[in-house]
């Protein structure tokens, strides 16, 4: 894994070989920054990587001058790994919370400008996600939630879904707050 572009632009990020993910593809992560391009001025905005894993889209968002970086990931060793690889990278914006993503939405009070949640492609319940977000008033207006999924999940007939994207094997669908 790389970050694409940015102030930290081609640095590798060496992950354990322990931990259990499946992190974005370098190939997709930079296909959906472009469109993120076209819609966002990065600099200070307030971003929520939910089942963050590596931290690789963390990193990517802070490399582009995102202000306030709130990762959030179950597995103890995931969390451990963003705190010592975004303060190697003296990326302070980034803080990396041990949370259930669906508790956290469910306790979490401040809007954000991107969510962007990376689940398990098998993950059952992936539909509530979005609801979770939209009923707690969790993004601000004009806020995006980027859902990465498998092929097999639809996600199309929920409220506020906005595109569908494919890159290989990765599906970004995006909800809009309007």
């Amino acid at each position: 894994m790389r970050i694409v572009s940015g102030s930290h632009r081609g640095r590798v990020i060496h992950t354990p070989r322990n931990l259990d993910v499946r992190p974005t593809t370098d190939f997709a992560k930079e296909s959906i920054f472009n469109i993120l391009n076209n819609y966002f001025e990065f600099d200070g905005l307030k971003v929520l990587d939910l089942f963050c894993g590596t931290g690789n889209m963390s990193y990517e968002f802070a490399s582009r001058g995102c202000g306030d970086i709130t990762s959030v990931d179950s597995n103890y060793a995931c969390c451990e790994f963003v705190k010592r690889t975004s303060a190697e990278f003296k990326m302070n914006q980034i803080k990396a919370i041990k949370s259930d993503a669906f508790t956290f939405l469910k306790r979490a009070t401040v809007p954000y400008h991107i969510i962007f949640c990376d689940p398990p492609y098998d993950l059952e319940n992936i539909n509530t996600i979005p609801e979770l977000v939209f009923q707690n008033k969790l993004l601000k207006p004009e806020g995006w939630l980027i859902v990465e999924h498998g092929e097999q999940t639809d996600l199309s007939k929920l409220p506020h879904f906005n595109q569908h994207r494919k890159y290989g094997n990765v599906n970004f669908s995006v909800f809009i707050e309007k």
